[in-house]
């Protein structure tokens, strides 16, 4: 004998409801691990986000160390160069504070014989010198000395020479010549060749 079973159970209905269990069983777990998923990068990226604020404010406090050492340095390197200023202007004082004594040295030297000097003046670096010659002779031989190369006066210029009369009537040469002062450590001018 043959028995036929028939399933009268609606079979394809059940196993339509097995694939949309299986369907909202797969879509939740997906939720879920996708929010798991987001709260993770989240907290991720938070936490890299706050590590990358606190470098900053950390940098930001070393810039803000760095330009105050920076305005230091500048305020310092003022203060060095006004420090050197003072010094040099010491130094140009002390060198400069002989300075007359050596200038009528050198005219004491270098005038000679028959050269009677009126009146040195000194502005700066350039004196001006008058004075009275027997001769125009002479006023040439004071420029040559003065212009020799070996004293404090260099670079001397004739002004003006003119003939006046002397205490006695007799012709003599008043002039009026310009020069420079060298000052102590400068190098010596070097005469310039005649032109030809």
């Amino acid at each position: 004998m043959n028995i036929v079973l028939i399933n009268l159970l609606p079979h394809r209905e059940a196993r339509r409801k097995k694939r949309r269990d299986a369907f909202y069983i797969g879509a939740a777990v997906t939720l879920v691990l996708g929010g798991l998923l987001l709260v993770l990068g989240d907290g991720v990226l938070g936490a890299m986000i706050d590590s990358q604020q606190s470098r900053n404010a950390f940098l930001q406090s070393q810039i803000a160390i760095l330009d105050h050492q920076i305005r230091d340095i500048a305020t310092l390197r003022q203060q060095i160069e006004s420090l050197r200023a003072r010094e040099k202007a010491v130094e140009d004082l002390q060198s400069a504070r002989n300075l007359p004594v050596y200038l009528f040295e050198d005219l004491t030297r270098k005038t000679p014989s028959g050269v009677q000097l009126g009146g040195v003046n000194q502005q700066g670096l350039t004196v001006l010198i008058q004075g009275t010659a027997l001769s125009q002779q002479r006023v040439a031989d004071f420029l040559r000395n003065l212009s020799d190369g070996h004293g404090w006066l260099q670079q001397p210029q004739l002004i003006e020479i003119h003939s006046v009369r002397g205490p006695g009537g007799q012709p003599e040469s008043a002039f009026q010549l310009r020069a420079t002062l060298r000052l102590p450590g400068a190098p010596v001018a070097q005469k310039k060749p005649p032109a030809h």
